[in-house]
């Protein structure tokens, strides 16, 4: 290719590797054909785009890619990473199966108590019971009450929080393991919502518990406030602030976040249960096509506060006049829409925080500016989302009272999960239309729009009824190891938070540009956090708030 001085002329572009892109060739040429490749390049290649001469005869300009340096399979990393852990669940699951075998569960015993030899060989039980494995100060009821629980519910919080986890530390510095810079989802989009979801579903439960015992609605009342501004206010003072850079500063001091997020919609799904909870007995029957529905027509009040919320929500989103921006905007600002509303990220949810919270004391860094280049501070987390994240635990405070109106009636319990599920599907279809960008209202983690809410609990019935199904109703899966950070999922998310760049969670590598590298980093450290959670699960240490 020539430029205007008739000599050859070299650029070197930078292309997308994620998604196929398009190159249109510009030129200003008379009556010339400009060419268009689209073309998936792939990662850390080298190509070489050679425009031809033009031919007079066909009136169209050539073009080629050449491959100077063949792309890498960034994949390879995550199917080895696949295989060994395969291989490392092989091993235990083959391990488990001889220590239940007789003889060889004596010979380990023999070795690792050659004291106790005799006692065990000549004990009704050939070993030792659970109880006596517990320490003697841990009452022997304790796994008479970890037998009754759901474990479903506990291993779906820990796969979430696992996810949560691995996503947060980087997820290999793969795209689908990081957030959506705007509409549609990843991975990454799915686990917090999952999360409110489960917390929704153990209210429910708890509640329902407590009352049962004769605590009264003040007693639980003053205990969800105090959860409620415990976990704001680990939020605020350990997780938000990064004390390498200094000491706590109020000027700077994002308010927001993860934690301060469940706090909140902790404490208003919890009291509109409270407000209309009857304790459900054990042996409470359902057999008339009213009591078939009294999950749900007992509790209509809650359906109206949720109904109106929404109505809040949808009122604000888009009605609100956002000085600068378009009624009812709901794009990411910056270049996007090509660049007419750079400062309108996220609407009216955007407008609110920086009104009632102001520009410092919100996320700095949104996933919006990554690909989009916006230049405004914008908070995932922020106050009108929040509203979303309160349906959001309903709807899993909807799968509690299931359990709990359904209890040991399996395929009852399986079947309203499966009907929620496609209610909820039906929902997302209509309002997204089916598309990432096309819809009414796409569903969008930024935003929590309503759309991403009934989206996520649509897969959350799903994943929900599948782990019930396995764990809870065949027992063919344990949970493991999801279980045990499930147990402890407060303490395992505030130490990740703390400890994410301290050894041996963080270390510094070789080829920050390696994939591999990245990625094992990352499952080292989501690793470690699973180990010390079934250590913790072993000497029976949970952090309860």
């Amino acid at each position: 290719m020539s430029n205007t001085s008739g000599k050859p002329s070299i650029v070197a572009v930078a292309v997308d590797s994620q998604h196929p892109v398009t190159l249109h060739l510009n030129g200003t040429g008379a009556g010339r054909e400009l060419p268009r490749i689209h073309y998936h390049f792939g990662e850390f290649g080298n190509y070489s785009l050679v425009v031809k001469s033009f031919d007079s005869s066909t009136k169209m300009i050539s073009c080629d890619i050449i491959i100077n340096e063949s792309p890498v399979n960034s994949h390879l990393p995550i199917l080895y990473a696949f295989l060994i852990y395969v291989g490392v669940l092989s091993i235990l699951t083959v391990g488990r199966v001889f220590v239940i075998i007789d003889p060889i569960r004596n010979w380990f015993y023999k070795k690792l108590h050659p004291g106790d030899t005799d006692r065990l060989i000549n004990s009704e039980l050939g070993s030792p019971t659970r109880t006596d494995s517990t320490s003697s100060d841990v009452p022997a009821t304790t796994w008479t009450v970890s037998q009754r629980r759901l474990r479903s519910l506990d291993t779906f919080r820990g796969l979430s929080l696992i996810i949560m986890v691995f996503v947060n530390y980087g997820g290999g510095k793969y795209w689908f393991f990081k957030h959506q810079s705007w509409n549609g989802l990843t991975l990454a989009d799915l686990v917090f919502p999952w999360f409110v979801f489960i917390m929704g579903t153990s209210i429910s439960l708890s509640l329902n518990s407590m009352l049962r015992r004769g605590c009264s609605k003040w007693e639980v009342l003053g205990k969800a406030l105090w959860r409620s501004f415990l976990l704001f206010l680990i939020g605020i003072v350990i997780v938000n602030p990064n004390y390498c850079l200094g000491p706590l500063s109020w000027g700077n001091l994002r308010i927001p976040g993860v934690l301060q997020r469940l706090g909140f919609t902790y404490l208003v799904v919890a009291v509109l249960e409270l407000l209309f909870a009857k304790a459900v007995a054990e042996n409470d029957t359902l057999e008339t096509p009213y009591f078939a529905l009294r999950d749900i027509l007992l509790y209509w009040p809650q359906w109206v506060f949720i109904l109106t919320l929404e109505a809040t929500w949808l009122g604000l989103t888009f009605l609100l006049i956002v000085p600068g921006c378009p009624k009812g905007y709901l794009g990411p600002g910056g270049i996007g829409d090509f660049g007419k509303y750079p400062n309108c990220t996220g609407g009216a949810a955007g407008y609110i925080d920086h009104l009632l919270l102001g520009e410092k004391h919100i996320y700095q860094h949104p996933s919006s500016n990554v690909l989009y280049q916006t230049t405004v501070a914008y908070d995932p987390e922020g106050i009108l989302g929040t509203i979303n994240s309160i349906c959001m635990a309903f709807f899993g405070l909807q799968a509690g009272k299931i359990f709990l109106f359904y209890k040991d009636q399996h395929k009852q319990i399986m079947s309203r999960f499966f009907i929620w599920s496609v209610v909820m599907g039906i929902i997302s279809a209509i309002l997204t239309k089916c598309s990432k960008d096309e819809g009414y209202i796409p569903a969008n983690k930024n935003l929590w729009s309503i759309s991403y809410v009934t989206t996520l609990s649509c897969f959350a019935y799903l994943l929900l009824l599948l782990i019930y199904y396995l764990v809870d109703v065949k027992k063919w899966w344990s949970g493991a190891p999801f279980f045990y950070p499930g147990m402890n999922s407060i303490l395992v998310y505030v130490g990740h938070e703390v400890f994410e760049n301290y050894f041996p969670f963080k270390w510094k590598m070789k080829d920050s540009q390696s994939h591999g590298e990245h990625l094992a980093q990352n499952l080292v450290a989501t690793s470690i956090w699973v180990i010390i959670s079934y250590l913790l699960y072993r000497k029976r240490i949970f952090w309860k708030i």
